[in-house]
Parts: C-alpha cells; sequence; structure tokens
C-alpha cells in the first residue's frame, strides 16, 4: 500500500462526448493509492461514463488521465488492463452459458489460474467453490456479481472499477458482498465504485467524489457525508432521516 494521500489516478479536465453528446465537461478526480473512493451522484450525473473512459471504452476527447503517473487517456483499453486496471461494469460482463470455472480461466488469460489466488477469492466469495461447475447464468444475483468481481480480481489488479455492485440484490446478499468489499480493501487494492446504495457507500467508503451533470461538484471523506444529512440533500436529494448503516 502506498502512502497515505499518494494519488493512484487522477482525472484532470476531461471531456468526453458519446456521438453528438457532450457527456463529461472537465471532470476532476483523484482517487488515493489503497482506498475505497466512492463515486456517487444521481441517475445521468456522468458516473459510468467516467468509469468507461478511465477504461479507454470511450474515448475522453480533452483532458488527461493519470494512472501512476502515466497518461493513460489515449490508450486502448488491453493495454490500460495491462498496467493493472480491472472493471467489473454494470452488467458484469460474464459469459452465462460457460462454468463459473470456465469464466475464470477466460479472465486468468495471462497467468492461468493461480492454486493460491483461487483459495483467497473462494475466502472472500464461498459461493464460487461451492458453484464452480455449475453454468454461471444459473446462478443469483448475488452470485453473478461475486463471480463478476472475482474475474477481475483474479489476475493481481492495482486498481478495480466497480460500477453499481449492489443493484438489484436482496439486502442480506448486499450485506455479504460489503463484508467481501472490505475484506479486499484490505489487501491493498485501490477501488472506485459507483453505487447508489448510500447506506453500503457510507458503510465502506473512505473518499467521495459527487457527480452532477457531467461534472465533479463535491470531494472529500466518506465520513464527513455520511454524517451532513443537511449536505447528502442538497448533493444527491437524499432524505434518510441520519439512519446508519
Amino acid at each position: 500500500m502506498g502512502e497515505t494521500g499518494e494519488t493512484l489516478l487522477s482525472l484532470s479536465g476531461v471531456h468526453t462526448h458519446i456521438g453528438q453528446y457532450h457527456i463529461l465537461h472537465g471532470v476532476d478526480l483523484e482517487v488515493p493509492r489503497g482506498q475505497l473512493t466512492m463515486l456517487l451522484g444521481r441517475n445521468g450525473a456522468g458516473k459510468t461514463t467516467t468509469m468507461r473512459t478511465i477504461m479507454g471504452l470511450w474515448q475522453a476527447r480533452q483532458g488527461a488521465v493519470r494512472f501512476a503517473g502515466e497518461d493513460i487517456a489515449r490508450l486502448a483499453t488491453p493495454d490500460i488492463a495491462r498496467r493493472g486496471i480491472a472493471y467489473v461494469p454494470e452488467n458484469m460482463g460474464i459469459f452465462g452459458t460457460l462454468t463459473v470455472e470456465e469464466n475464470m480461466v477466460l479472465a486468468a488469460r495471462r497467468s492461468g489460474l493461480n492454486a493460491e489466488r483461487l483459495d483467497w477469492i473462494y475466502s472472500l466469495f464461498p459461493a464460487m467453490r461451492k458453484f464452480w461447475r455449475w453454468p454461471a447464468g444459473q446462478l443469483s444475483g448475488g452470485q453473478k456479481q461475486m463471480l463478476a468481481i472475482s474475474r477481475a480480481i483474479i489476475e493481481p489488479a492495482e486498481l478495480l472499477l466497480v460500477d453499481e455492485p449492489t443493484k438489484g440484490l436482496a439486502p442480506t446478499i448486499i450485506d455479504a458482498l460489503a463484508e467481501a468489499i472490505m475484506a479486499l480493501k484490505q489487501t491493498g487494492v485501490t477501488i472506485l465504485m459507483v453505487e447508489q446504495n448510500f447506506a453500503l457507500a457510507r458503510r465502506v467508503g473512505d473518499t467521495v467524489a459527487v457527480m452532477d451533470d457531467g461534472k465533479i461538484i463535491h470531494t472529500g471523506t466518506m465520513a464527513e457525508l455520511g454524517a451532513d444529512t443537511a449536505l447528502q440533500g442538497r448533493l444527491l436529494g437524499l432524505d434518510i432521516g441520519g439512519g446508519t448503516a
């Protein structure tokens, strides 16, 4: 893990267009090494576009995306992944007709399945061992999400991008996923996560950036935002009565 406050990923003045639509309007974002940064905002604020821009799936028309000091904004997605960035998209990106094992083999194409790393993943997500031979399409929503994250981390990554991991999941599954995410964070991996579930964000996040209309409008600690209901309402339109996760 790097020094406290060291920036692993930064976006500076990033503008992204999708077709004729100008989605990101000068995004400035810093992701500290070894921490979990929450990227929050209303639907349509530009969060997924930010994640896809970092991965090179959509290319920034203007601005810099720096990872470990290198501007990666003009690199192809496979080259970005090879530098140590893994991505779990909102649609999970798993192959439903393949088994869990086959999904994992495909994800570990560079180094192959490593028994020690698999055991570590099983410790995070015991369902992966239990359903190893099952077609991924037969898994529950929560199990599919666990498989998607397992695929992203089967090869060592410095930075993990996760887009709305709890969408559509039951509260008990969300709780298990939160425990796994916190355990993953303890290994030193840096995480940037988009999430609509504010209780989960408050529980697992260290730092937070809030987006609106394609720009970052607030940055700070997750603890500060979690404790300030007036600020939550102003930034996110939340009215959660100060409840705890």
